[in-house]
C-alpha cells in the first residue's frame, strides 16, 4: 500500500514537473517583467486535474490529498512561485471553501467549473484597514428578501479582477461582534461586482492582486456558504488549510534557490578551485538543506493530520511560519553564493529572493503565525 502511494506521489510529480519545464519555465521572465496573467495556462493545469485537486471525482477533481497537493504547489513553485501561489490560492480557499461548506447543490453548481480550470476562483477576506483585525470589515451585506445586497471593497485579492467565481467574507453584524461575519459566493458578471486596481508588486508579479468592489451588489440568498454569521469560523478553516499551501509554495522557493546554488557553486571557480570547495559557501549550503528538510517535514506532519479530518491549526502555522522564513533565508544565501551575478535578472535567484518574502506576509503574517502557536501551546 504505502509502496503504491509513492509511485503514485512520483507520477504525479513527475507529470507536473514536465508541465512546468515545458509551460512555464520559458515564459518566466516575460511573464514577470510584463506581469502578464496567462489565463490559458490555468485551463491546461484544469485538464491535467492540478486545479481540483483535492476536489472529489463526482464533483469532477482529482479527489486526491493533501500529500499529493503539497507535492504538486512544490513542483510549480520551484519554476514560477506566482504561479503556484495563484494555482494554490485557487485550490486552497475559493474551492475549498465552496467544498468544506457549501450545499450538495452548490457544491454541484460551482466545483466542477472551478476543478476543470473552466472558472477561476478568488477568495476575499482583507481590506485596505483591516487585514488581520477581519472582526472589523467594512464590507457589508444585508438580506433583503430572496437577496444579498453586498457593499464595499476587498484588496490583496488573488484573481482579483479575472477570477470568474468570488467568497466574500462579509459584515453581517457590528463591528468587532462575534459572530458577524457571512460568506457569500459572486459570480463575475454579477451587477455592481466588478475588479479594481491590479497591484504593481515586488515579487509573484505573474500572480494578479487585485481590489474587489461591490456597489449594490445583489446575489441570491441561497449564494450563502452556511449559516448567517458563521463566515468568520468559516475562513479561519480554511486558512489551516491554506497555510499548508503557502508552507508548500514556500518550501518549492527554497528548494528551487538551494538547487540554483549547489550547482552553481559547482561550475564557478577562484582561486582554480570550485566555490563549493570553500567551507564559506559549503556551510551556507549544510544550513539551507538542512532547513529544507527541516520545512519537508513540518508540512508532511501538517498534511498527514489534514488527511485525516484532525485539527491542524497548530500544526500548519508552524509549517507556514517556519518554510515562510527558510524560503526568505535560503534565497537571499542563493543571490549570495551567486555573489554579482545573482544581482542580476540573467540568473534565476533574483527572482526567488523577490517571490520569497510574500510567503512571510500572505496567509498570515510570521507574527500571526507566532500569535496562533502561542494561543494552540498556552490553552
Amino acid at each position: 500500500m504505502a509502496t503504491a502511494v509513492a509511485e503514485n506521489r512520483k507520477m504525479i510529480i513527475d507529470m507536473v514537473r514536465d508541465f512546468s519545464e515545458r509551460n512555464i519555465r520559458p515564459n518566466v521572465m516575460e511573464w514577470d517583467e510584463t506581469q502578464e496573467f496567462p489565463r490559458d495556462l490555468f485551463r491546461q493545469l484544469g485538464e491535467l486535474g492540478l486545479m481540483g485537486v483535492l476536489v472529489p471525482q463526482e464533483y469532477g477533481g482529482a479527489g486526491l490529498g493533501y500529500h499529493e497537493y503539497v507535492d504538486i504547489i512544490v513542483e510549480i513553485s520551484k519554476v514560477d512561485p506566482g504561479i503556484g501561489l495563484s494555482v494554490a490560492a485557487h485550490n486552497s480557499l475559493c474551492t475549498g471553501h465552496i467544498m468544506q461548506f457549501g450545499t450538495e447543490e452548490q457544491k454541484k453548481k460551482w466545483l466542477p467549473k472551478l476543478a476543470s480550470g473552466e472558472w477561476l476562483g478568488a477568495w476575499g477576506l482583507t481590506e485596505p484597514n483591516t487585514g488581520s483585525d477581519a472582526g472589523n470589515m467594512q464590507t457589508t451585506a444585508k438580506v433583503e428578501g430572496d437577496e444579498v445586497v453586498i457593499e464595499g471593497a476587498k484588496n490583496w485579492i488573488t484573481h482579483g479582477i479575472s477570477g470568474d467565481i468570488a467568497v466574500v467574507m462579509t459584515r453581517t453584524g457590528n463591528p468587532g461582534e462575534s459572530q458577524n461575519s457571512t460568506a457569500v459566493v459572486v459570480e463575475r458578471g454579477t451587477k455592481g461586482f466588478e475588479g479594481g486596481r491590479k497591484e504593481n508588486k515586488l515579487g509573484m508579479r505573474v500572480s494578479e492582486t487585485a481590489e474587489m468592489i461591490f456597489t449594490d451588489c445583489r446575489v441570491p440568498k441561497e449564494n450563502i456558504l452556511g449559516e448567517v454569521g458563521d463566515g468568520f469560523k468559516q475562513a479561519l478553516k480554511i486558512l489551516d488549510g491554506g497555510r499548508i499551501s503557502i508552507a508548500a509554495l514556500s518550501l518549492g522557493i527554497a528548494i528551487g534557490a538551494y538547487e540554483a546554488a549547489v550547482q552553481y557553486s559547482k561550475e564557478r571557480k577562484q582561486f582554480n578551485k570550485p566555490i563549493s570547495s570553500f567551507q564559506g559557501i559549503s556551510f551556507k549550503l549544510a544550513d539551507m538543506a538542512t532547513e529544507i528538510e527541516a520545512s519537508r517535514l513540518l508540512i508532511e506532519n501538517a498534511s498527514k493530520l489534514k488527511n485525516a479530518g484532525e485539527k491542524v491549526t497548530k500544526a500548519s502555522a508552524m509549517a507556514k511560519y517556519f518554510a515562510s522564513e527558510v524560503a526568505v533565508k535560503a534565497s537571499t544565501e542563493a543571490v549570495q553564493i551567486f555573489g554579482g551575478y545573482g544581482y542580476t535578472k540573467d540568473y534565476p535567484v533574483e527572482k526567488f529572493y523577490r517571490d520569497s518574502k510574500l510567503c512571510t506576509i500572505g496567509e498570515g503574517t510570521s507574527e500571526i503565525q507566532k500569535l496562533v502557536i502561542s494561543r494552540e501551546i498556552l490553552k
